[in-house]
């Protein structure tokens, strides 16, 4: 059983003071709205209802975190999974849409304790203007980037494919990048996908 399928609720916050302190490692989901975060984050720690998906896409305005136990110490936790809200969705206003960015940029640049970095990609959309700029954000950090084309199992096999070269080639200014197909229905990609976020909460002695 992976140490995700034992991830709870830690902590909802409106801006980056309201978190707590900066100390194990962070994982960070953030894409467009309605792009699957919360039925990625679901899968990933084999429940149902851990992280909540509105109906109204844009609505979800809160840095959610969720806790790794500690299997030494189940009151601690080894590392957490970020729930960062959601970015582009035309109906909200630019106002908002404006201070979604300065908090999403700001945790992107400033958390100390960011260990990597979930970018979920409508795979039959491929890479927008907005993944894009997201993308200059990251970049310049080092922070590695996993990117998740979610809602794979809407294409067939060889167009995967060709989804993982046009993605890797457009955000190849994110050096440590790595692209997997993915989705939440048909449990595509759930297993490497699990092992790369595994690997940046508890990774592996290689001395």
């Amino acid at each position: 059983m992976s140490i995700l399928h034992q991830t709870k609720f830690f902590v909802s916050a409106a801006k980056l003071h309201q978190l707590p302190e900066a100390s194990v490692p962070e994982v960070c989901f953030v894409g467009r709205s309605n792009v699957g975060k919360s039925s990625a984050i679901n899968v990933l720690a084999n429940q149902k209802r851990l992280a909540f998906s509105s109906k109204t896409p844009g609505r979800t305005r809160l840095i959610n975190m969720f806790g790794v136990p500690n299997p030494q110490d189940h009151s601690r936790a080894m590392g957490f999974l970020v729930d960062l809200p959601g970015y582009g969705y035309a109906s909200v206003a630019q106002n908002t849409r404006e201070e979604w960015a300065d908090v999403l940029g700001a945790y992107l640049r400033e958390r100390e304790s960011l260990a990597g970095i979930v970018l979920l990609i409508d795979i039959r959309r491929g890479v927008t203007d907005l993944d894009r700029r997201l993308a200059e954000w990251i970049a310049p950090t080092g922070i590695p980037v996993l990117a998740l084309l979610t809602k794979a199992d809407k294409l067939p096999y060889g167009q995967r494919v060709r989804a993982v070269f046009d993605v890797t080639k457009e955000l190849k200014n994110i050096g440590a990048l790595k692209v997997i197909p993915f989705s939440s229905t048909n449990r595509i990609g759930l297993e490497e996908t699990t092992n790369e976020i595994v690997n940046w909460i508890n990774p592996k002695d290689e001395s």
